[in-house]
C-alpha cells in the first residue's frame, strides 16, 4: 500500500502502491540481509501477507487480485521459504465483526464460503506439478508432474488504478470491466508423444469472479440462501473448455488465447496414453 492503516472503519482508504516491486522486493530485501547477517542459512518465512493491510479494502474481493498475488508470488521466487496469505477466511474480527457478504475482507472465502478469485489463484497454483520447466516468460510457470501431465499457468497483471487522487475503498467498490490485451501465444517444444486431456481454466472480469456478480444484483447487504447458491454455482472453478490434444511426431503443442487485463488462465495437459 501505498498509504493507509488498518482503518477499522474502512473511512481512511488505502491506495495501492504502483511500485512495480511493491511487496516483493521488501521479502528480497529481507533475504539479503540475512545472507549478510552472521546467520546467512536462517530461512525466511512471511506469515501474513496480502494487497492491502485493512479488512475493509475492495481490492481483496476483486478480481484483480488474483494476478497481484501471482506476480509477487513469482518475483519473490526462492527469496522466501513461505509466503502465507492473510486469510483464509474473512472471519476476522480484531477491529470488529463485519455486516456485509463482501465488505473487502481479507479472506480467500467471504463469510458465506464463496471462493474469491484470490482462493482460485492459489488453487492454480496448487494444481501444478512437482517440476518446473525452463521458461523465459515472467509471468508464468510451465510444470510437469510424475504422471507426465503438464500445466501452463499464466497471467497478466496490469495496473489499472487511477492514482493518488482515488482510494481503494471507491475505485474497486464500483464495475470493472477489463480491457482486452490482444492474444497470448502459448508455445510448448519437446512435449512426450501421446493423448492428452487440455482443460483450460480462467479467473478474470466476471469468470470466477463473484463480487462483479455481487455488484450486479444490486449489492446487498445480506444474501439469500438462494442468491449464495447461484453465486457459488455461476464462479465454481470448473474449466471453461476441456479437449482432446494429440501430440505427434514433432512434439509440439502451440495455442493463442485471447486475454484481457488482469486475467489468470491455466492450461492442464492430462496424459490418456502414449504413442509409439
Amino acid at each position: 500500500m501505498k498509504q493507509g492503516h488498518l482503518d477499522e472503519s474502512g473511512t481512511s482508504g488505502t491506495i495501492l502502491d504502483k511500485a512495480e516491486w511493491a511487496v516483493s522486493g521488501d521479502v528480497i530485501n529481507s533475504r539479503k540481509q540475512i545472507e549478510n547477517s552472521t546467520m546467512p542459512s536462517l530461512e525466511l518465512h512471511y506469515t501474513e501477507w496480502s494487497s492491502s493491510y485493512t479488512p475493509s479494502d475492495p481490492i481483496h474481493d476483486s478480481y484483480h487480485q488474483a494476478p497481484y498475488i501471482l506476480e509477487k508470488l513469482k518475483q519473490v521466487g526462492d527469496a522466501a521459504n513461505s509466503m502465507s496469505y492473510w486469510v483464509f477466511t474473512d472471519i476476522f474480527e480484531e477491529a470488529g465483526p463485519r455486516f456485509t457478504p463482501f465488505h473487502g475482507g481479507f479472506g480467500l472465502m467471504n463469510y458465506q464460503g464463496i471462493k474469491k478469485p484470490a482462493y482460485y489463484a492459489y488453487s492454480f497454483l496448487n494444481r501444478l506439478g512437482e517440476t518446473e520447466l525452463t521458461n523465459a516468460d515472467s509471468s508464468s510457470w510451465v510444470c510437469k508432474s510424475e504422471k507426465g501431465d503438464l500445466q501452463v499457468l499464466f497471467w497478466d497483471y496490469t495496473y489499472t488504478h487511477p492514482g493518488d487522487s482515488v482510494l481503494n475503498q471507491m475505485f474497486y467498490a464500483r464495475d470493472l470491466p477489463s480491457k482486452t490485451k490482444g492474444k497470448i501465444s502459448v508455445e510448448i517444444n519437446n512435449i512426450p508423444l501421446g493423448s492428452y486431456t487440455l482443460e483450460i481454466y480462467r479467473i478474470g472480469y466476471r469468470v470466477n469472479d463473484p463480487y462483479s456478480e455481487y455488484l450486479s444484483i444490486g449489492k446487498p447487504k445480506q444474501l439469500t440462501k438462494q442468491q449464495v447458491e447461484t453465486l457459488k454455482q455461476q464462479n465454481n472453478g470448473l474449466p471453461i473448455s476441456t479437449e482432446t490434444v494429440v501430440i505427434n511426431g514433432e512434439q509440439h503443442f502451440r495455442r493463442e488465447i485471447n486475454i484481457n487485463e488482469n486475467d489468470v488462465y491455466l492450461l492442464s495437459f492430462q496424459k490418456k496414453n502414449s504413442l509409439q
